[in-house]
């Protein structure tokens, strides 16, 4: 079986991050995500998902900011990828497929969580604060499809984590991320084997959903 290619983009940081791109990997190694992983892109050239890529044998490219459309194309188009999968991307995405292209979020979405300046820490950070206002009675994981606007494609991918009395950002950062290692594998596999897809435009065309 003609296994299809999945390039994905993860930025990590200088000395950390992509464990959501090694769990990928290693779920694509155990059969659980039937895809080729055809290589991971992040901004730092020598950074946490570099030193992943090396030791989990997948080829890493390095695309610094500022990035273009047509740098966006370029990557894909050379490591004939069919689908892209964002997995803590830290960057507006332009040029690409919204259909082909998808991205897992921290925090439930809709919501005032998505957005430019919503990753990492400043989500966690933000939910806690609403919580503590009770204007949010929980966070999430969620997934959705990539249009050049911030977290604004159709989501197809919910879960739900629990806010706990005493949580802090980082307490809270656990879980959802515990979450993510637990979900993302199995809904990108439904994404790149059709059973969840959408048409890019319309937001009635979304189909298989998985939502909390």
């Amino acid at each position: 079986m003609t296994k299809p290619k999945l390039v994905i983009f993860a930025s990590g940081s200088k000395d950390g991050g992509g464990s959501g791109f090694e769990k990928l990997v290693e779920n694509m190694k155990a059969g659980i995500l039937l895809a080729d992983i055809v290589a991971v892109v992040s901004n730092h050239e020598q950074g946490g998902v570099r030193e992943r890529a090396d030791r989990l044998g997948i080829p890493f490219i390095h695309s610094p900011k500022p990035r273009t459309a047509e740098d966006y194309k370029k990557i894909v188009r050379d490591t004939k990828a069919d689908f892209v999968a964002l997995s803590g991307w830290l960057g507006i995405v332009e040029g690409l497929d919204p259909k082909t292209t998808f991205n897992i979020h921290p925090a439930w979405l809709p919501s005032p969580f998505g957005g430019h300046g919503f990753y990492g820490h400043h989500v966690h950070e933000a939910v806690i604060e609403a919580y503590k206002n009770g204007e949010a009675a929980h966070s999430g994981v969620s997934m959705h499809f990539v249009t050049p606007a911030y977290d604004e494609g159709a989501v197809f991918f919910r879960k739900k984590v629990e806010i706990l009395p005493g949580d802090t950002a980082e307490t809270l950062a656990k879980r959802v991320n515990k979450v993510e290692h637990e979900w993302q594998s199995i809904i990108t596999n439904k994404v790149i084997h059709g059973e969840i897809s959408w048409d890019g435009e319309n937001p009635s065309s979304l189909s298989g959903a998985v939502l909390d």
